[in-house]
């Protein structure tokens, strides 16, 4: 909204020219975001609390999370709005894929609110069942990739990083293909979500990324340097990206351990979804594993676990998702989220590293 006001104010006061530049109102966009993530984060917990929205603990896991049982939880909705409202205030909204992404990150956060919603109402850690919740997230996210299908300019290419010629057209399978993208994604953060500022801090790093990424990719000199697909409706979700880095830092200032705030599903599939929608519509879902390589390896991690418990009967973690089993082997928990957030890093740095390597 500011943007649409405030720019063609540049006529009469040059000013206001800094406006039509991505990279400038990308930075307003994450300090907006982070401002009112950290200046309402007292008073939000404060209403958490008297509303009596505390975390419930799962029983069969680690115990000394029994100490945690009570904590504000659903803090994911103060993302959701400092990110939405940074982005509505910085971004073109006339672009077409913002309005995409706020979309299915509302969506997300919906299906989020109605599984935490009913742990709370039950009194225990089962909200929505499993085949409930993704149901909706198939739903969600087919949704999401018909509507990309169905633009005319929409490339159904799978670009694989690595090889420059590779690009096969997946035609009418893109659809099942990116909507498995948000899916995985949006289930991979959830899963992380387990220690004090984990999946947030991993946030933060993924998110900064796609914000580079998603710059290059709009910028038609970089995108010819660097044999990415143009995409300059694409850019403007910079800022998107930049709302997402500026709000998970103002909500990490509360969530760093010990945690005063969870975000609860409302935030973590909301997040997972924003961060996967992104990478699918800057073509950039083969890099998503190294985007996000930590929400990977934690749903790999329980994937493996499952399937060797079913058919061997034994289990190859002490217990799944990862963090609990680095958990379980004596490892403090500030230290397993602070190697965790190195290992996202390194892995996002690496991600960026291939735009050279194409």
């Amino acid at each position: 909204m500011l943007y649409h006001l405030l720019y063609p104010l540049h006529a009469s006061y040059s000013v206001f020219n800094v406006f039509r530049y991505i990279t400038f109102r990308t930075l307003v966009a994450a300090l907006t975001a982070l401002v009112v993530s950290f200046l309402l984060g007292p008073w939000f917990i404060r209403r958490l609390i008297a509303r009596q929205i505390g975390q419930t603990i799962r029983p069969d896991g680690p115990q000394s999370h029994l100490s945690k049982a009570g904590t504000p939880t659903m803090g994911g909705t103060l993302i959701l709005f400092s990110l939405i409202l940074a982005t509505l205030l910085l971004a073109d909204l006339t672009n077409f894929y913002v309005w995409l992404v706020i979309g299915v990150t509302v969506a997300f956060a919906a299906i989020g609110f109605i599984d935490d919603y009913g742990k709370l109402r039950r009194g225990n850690a089962k909200g929505l069942s499993g085949r409930a919740k993704l149901l909706w997230q198939c739903a969600v996210a087919v949704g999401a990739a018909g509507v990309l299908y169905l633009k005319p300019d929409f490339s159904k290419e799978l670009v694989f990083p690595f090889f420059k010629e590779l690009h096969p057209n997946l035609g009418l399978w893109y659809v099942p293909f990116a909507a498995f993208v948000l899916v995985s994604t949006s289930n991979a953060v959830n899963l992380t979500d387990g220690l004090d500022g984990l999946a947030i801090g991993c946030t933060v790093i993924a998110a900064g990324a796609l914000a580079v990424l998603t710059y290059v990719s709009g910028h038609a000199t970089f995108a010819s340097y660097l044999g990415l697909e143009h995409m300059p409706l694409a850019g403007e979700l910079t800022i998107f990206c930049g709302a997402m880095v500026g709000a998970s830092i103002g909500f990490l200032w509360y969530n760093a351990h010990p945690a005063e705030v969870f975000m609860g599903d409302v935030g973590s599939l909301a997040l997972g979804g924003a961060i996967g929608t992104v990478a699918v519509i800057i073509k950039e879902e083969l890099l998503l594993p190294f985007i996000g390589g930590v929400f990977v390896i934690e749903a790999l991690s329980v994937i493996l676990q499952v399937t060797s418990y079913k058919l061997r009967k034994k289990r190859i973690f002490k217990m799944a998702p990862i963090h609990h089993h680095f958990e379980l082997m004596g490892w403090s928990e500030s230290k397993i989220i602070v190697r965790f957030w190195i290992a996202s890093l390194v892995f996002a740095l690496f991600a960026l590293t291939t735009l050279k390597l194409r």
